[in-house]
């Protein structure tokens, strides 16, 4: 097992969302690594597997419910999904997330919800 912690993939088509999670986390000491698309996560997960997703629903080319069905055969991260949808919830449940944030959210919510995913 690697001494460096396994990285946080960030999943959005919004890059604004993209940068200022990745310096949010990094400024709290995670690693991250970002994809625009679910194609992308599932080749930044092939390259190295992140112990956390935070998944957008809504995405072009390959949505959140396509990235997590596309999952099957690799070894699953903990997802909390990301969504400014009313439903927020209901999403989380269809793709079996270990949790959700409705958007926008703020940076304690953020940080609460990984601590409380934190193998």
């Amino acid at each position: 097992m690697s001494a460096v912690a396994a990285p946080i993939l960030v999943v959005d088509d919004d890059p604004n969302i993209l940068a200022t999670l990745t310096e949010i986390l990094e400024l709290e000491g995670h690693r991250v690594r970002t994809a625009a698309n679910g194609r992308e996560a599932l080749d930044a997960i092939d390259r190295e597997a992140p112990w956390l997703v935070l998944l957008d629903m809504r995405m072009p080319v390959l949505d959140g419910w396509g990235f997590a069905r596309e999952l099957d055969g690799r070894k699953r991260p903990k997802i909390l999904v990301m969504t400014a949808a009313e439903n927020a919830k209901r999403w989380a449940d269809e793709i079996a997330a270990d949790g959700y944030l409705a958007k926008p959210f703020d940076l304690d919510a953020l940080l609460d919800a990984i601590s409380r995913l934190r193998p």
